[in-house]
This record gives structure tokens, sequence and C-alpha cells, in this order.
């Protein structure tokens, strides 16, 4: 018995040790968390969707999710390498308005002389485990040496897929403006960022640049945390308006009433950028189900959707190609220019005539 109450001592300080390491960032306090705490989306200590929003749905354990994921997962990773064409990010001309998919949630994008970038991963896996959640082979062809210097960072929430502490630290001398949620600078600040350049807001907080830019943090239905403690930090969409263009920056989010609000009081938008992948019926209210794309696109009254957290990691039991197989259904073609390149090929953002190839098929 002293010898099992040894082990669980050990492990339980280990994991206290592991968790106080400078990759889970920190939690807001001081002057951050006087600000959140005045925010009418943040409740009970902790932050709130707009709607009811459980983590599961109902008679769904925890235990179960796991039990599934470890033994009675489908066959789902590609077994094959992805194929990625390379866009020199750096040789771009000015006056080119492209966007890049790097996969999963991560993209660069220049438009109308700014460069861009949204929710950079490329240190090759998305957890706080090196040998864990890894990117499939061919997904991680950008390192942040291919990275231009970044006008505008916008970082949705504070998961491992999406706020990667490895490529944030290396990118930190190349980004002049972060907009985040609130309470993410918290760990920002901690990664050694200047909270001078760090714009934190609320739902529905606007933020005006030179040039005609404008950046609004909007709502999105999901939650945040990079360890046990969930809620603490505000997770977020984004509507960026250029001189050409109104573009939705998704983040993640299962379908609410969100998506028409935004559409009402900010489109027509002429790209929606929509999560696309990981999703589940055991968790249907913050991942989107197949189809509630389109749903959430015909709200936001858009033109074009680029679907994306998919194509790098596995993050849930469907086949990896799943995603991409359902959001091109012609039904779906029909009604919207659905916007799917390899990693890595450039989106030329003027030209509604592009074509783009079926490359998950890779048989």
């Amino acid at each position: 018995m002293l010898g099992l109450l040894f082990i669980i001592i050990i492990i339980g300080v280990g994991t206290l040790i592991f968790l106080n390491t400078e990759r889970f960032g920190k939690h807001p306090s001081g002057e951050r968390l006087l600000k959140i705490e005045q925010s009418s989306n943040y409740k009970n200590g902790s932050f709130q969707n707009l709607n009811d929003t459980p983590m599961l749905t109902e008679d769904v354990s925890y235990s179960k999710v796991m039990y599934e994921f470890l033994f009675l997962a489908k066959a789902k990773e590609p077994s094959v390498k992805i194929p990625s064409v390379k866009t020199n990010l750096k040789a771009l001309k000015a006056n080119e308005n492209v966007l890049i998919w790097m996969g999963h949630s991560s993209y660069f994008m220049q438009l109308d002389g700014k460069k861009i970038l949204v929710d950079p991963v490329l240190s090759g896996n998305a957890s706080p485990l090196s040998f864990t959640t890894k990117a499939y082979d061919g997904t991680d062809i950008y390192t942040t040496d291919d990275i231009p210097e970044i006008d505008y960072l916008f970082l949705s929430h504070d998961h491992w897929d999406h706020m990667d502490y490895k490529t944030l630290k290396k990118l930190k001398p190349k980004i002049k403006n972060i907009i985040t949620g609130l309470g993410n600078g918290a760990h920002l600040e901690a990664w050694g960022f200047n909270p001078e350049v760090i714009l934190e807001g609320d739902w529905y907080d606007s933020f005006k640049f030179e040039k005609g830019f404008e950046i609004h943090i909007t709502p999105a239905r999901h939650f945040s945390g990079r360890g046990f403690k969930r809620a603490k930090t505000l997770w977020a969409s984004f509507v960026l308006k250029s001189p050409s263009a109104t573009i939705y920056i998704g983040g993640d989010s299962g379908y609410d009433t969100h998506f028409k609000d935004i559409g009402n009081k900010f489109g027509p938008f002429d790209l929606a950028i929509l999560e696309n992948g990981q999703y589940d019926e055991k968790w249907k209210y913050i991942h989107m189900l197949p189809g509630e794309q389109i749903i959430a696109a015909t709200d936001l009254n858009t033109k074009a959707i680029l679907p994306v957290h998919s194509g790098k990691f596995t993050l849930a039991n469907h086949n990896w190609d799943e995603p991409f197989v359902n959001i091109t259904d012609e039904e779906n073609r029909k009604d919207f220019k659905i916007i799917t390149p390899m990693i890595g090929e450039q989106v030329n953002l003027n030209d509604s005539l592009q074509q783009f190839k079926d490359w998950w098929n890779l048989k």
C-alpha cells in the first residue's frame, strides 16, 4: 500500500509540475481579470456561450468518449503522403490578394497590402506532448522561417490546435498586432509578447486601423482552456473588413443563432472561413456537423466558403477525408463557391472562377 501511495504521489507531483510549464501559459489576473469580470459574457468565474452549450450531448460520458476513441475508432488517417504546393509567401507581389491554407485552421492572407495570419500551428503536432496529435505526412510544409512580417495575427482561442506555443514563440519578432478574445493576452505576455501589440476584446468589440481596415470580434459557440480549467479566456470569431473585401474568420464553433446575427450586422460576406471537421454527434454543440456549414453560410450571406479544421490532425473518429467529401457535394456547390485548395496552394481572392482539384482523393 505504501508503494502504491508513493507512486500516486509521484504521478500527482509530476503532473502538477508539467501543468505549470511555460507551454500552458497563464490564467488572466490583475487588471486583465478586472476587465474580464465586467464582461456580460463572464458569469460565475467563467465565460459563457450565448445559449446553453453542453460539452457533450445528453447521455454521453467522457469515459464513453475516451473508450470509443481508443478502442472503437474507425480507420481514419491517410495512408499516403498528403499532396501540397508550397507558395513562397515572401515573394508575393504587393498588389496580390491571396489566401494560403496551411492545414487544419492555419492560414495566411495578403489583402490590400496587409499580411494576415490566423491560428498558426507549425510545430508538427497539436498538443502539449510532442509525440501526440501529430500532423499527417506531407501537411507540415511551412515553418516559422517561411512566414513574413505579419500586420495582423488572429488567435481565435487558446486550444492547442489553434494557439501553438512553439510557433508563437518563434514568430514573436514578426508580429505587429495580435487580435484575440479577452484573457488570451495573459498567455502571450507569459511567452514574452509586448502587451502593446496585443488587442484583446469582447464579442462585438471593434478595432479600426489605417487604410480602411476594420476588425470586429464576434461570437462563437465553443469553449477554451489549455489545462484542466475551462472558459477562463474568451473564444471568438472575427469579421475582417478591408477596402476590397469582407471576410468572416470563423474559429471553432457549433451552429447557433450568432451566425444569423453576424450576417445581419456585417454581411454580406465575400468569403466565410468555417470549421469543417473534428465533429461528432456526441459533441454537436461545440463543433458543426456535416451540412451545418451550409446553413451557417446562408445565415452569414456569403458568396464563398473556405472549409477548415480538417486535413492535418486527427481529433475525432470520422475518416480524415470525410469533411471534404461532404462539403463538396454537388448540392452545396450549386449554392456556394466551395474553395478547397491543397495545403500551400495559392487562392486568388479576386478570381471567382478559380477551380480546385479533389486532391483528397488519393486512390
